[in-house]
């Protein structure tokens, strides 16, 4: 009934490594958005990590999860919300993304943080997917680059297919090294002093994540709200 009224189509599961979407949406945010949500392919073939570039609020952590949730929902045998989907069969789904903190046991944010990628490097295989979310934001600039570029390598050599969300643009630099690598951006348009976000995912990478303006975003939604 679902993939009736919404849409849905039968994901094609086959062997070999690969992720081809045409359309791809999420399947609660294309409910609540309906209209107003921007659909996005996804291949992922002879480069199985993407890096995925761009401003906060532009759509990247809903781009890896729909991703997930897509090649999730094909495995249990249910149609999925795209256009087309080729998958490659995955052994797990391996996930970091949000922040959270387990006070409990004694672990900070970015402790539970390495922990959880800890577990993904030891764990994850070639028929994996991995999606991660701006890994070492927890530290320094410094040591959260160093971090997020040996982690990248690491499973870049694994061959899992991963989607990687982040901030640091210099982990883009990889791509022209390494061809398992690949970058993509997700794209704005400048108006004046101002940025509109468009929500498509485009390859290539940007050099810029807009906080500034992100931030006005923030303060001009905060005074609509709560008008003094």
């Amino acid at each position: 009934d679902t993939a009736r009224r919404f849409s849905f189509t039968k994901p094609i599961l086959v062997d070999e490594p690969v992720i081809e979407i045409v359309d791809g949406r999420h399947a609660v945010l294309d409910r609540l958005l309906q209209e107003q949500f921007v659909p996005n392919d996804c291949t992922l073939d002879a480069a199985s990590l993407a890096l995925i570039t761009g401003p906060n609020m532009a759509g990247k952590s809903t781009y890896i999860r729909q991703v997930a949730l897509i090649i999730l929902l094909a495995h249990t045998g249910s149609f999925v919300p795209a256009s087309s989907a080729t998958i490659g069969m995955v052994d797990r789904i391996f996930t970091r993304v949000g922040a959270s903190d387990e006070l409990h046991t004694g672990q900070s944010t970015f402790m539970v943080e390495m922990v959880e990628t800890a577990n993904i490097l030891n764990n994850a295989t070639k028929r994996s997917l991995v999606i991660l979310d701006e890994i070492g934001r927890g530290t320094s600039t410094l040591d959260g680059l160093a971090l997020a570029w040996a982690i990248t390598e690491k499973l870049a050599s694994r061959g899992c297919r991963t989607l990687f969300a982040t901030h640091y643009h210099e982990l883009t630099t990889l791509a022209d090294k390494n061809n398992t690598i690949t970058n993509l951006h997700v794209t704005i348009r400048e108006w004046k002093d101002d940025i509109v976000f468009l929500y498509r995912i485009a390859q290539g990478r940007t050099d810029r994540s807009y906080g500034i303006h992100v931030a006005k975003i923030a303060h001009s939604n905060i005074r609509k709200e709560f008008p003094i």
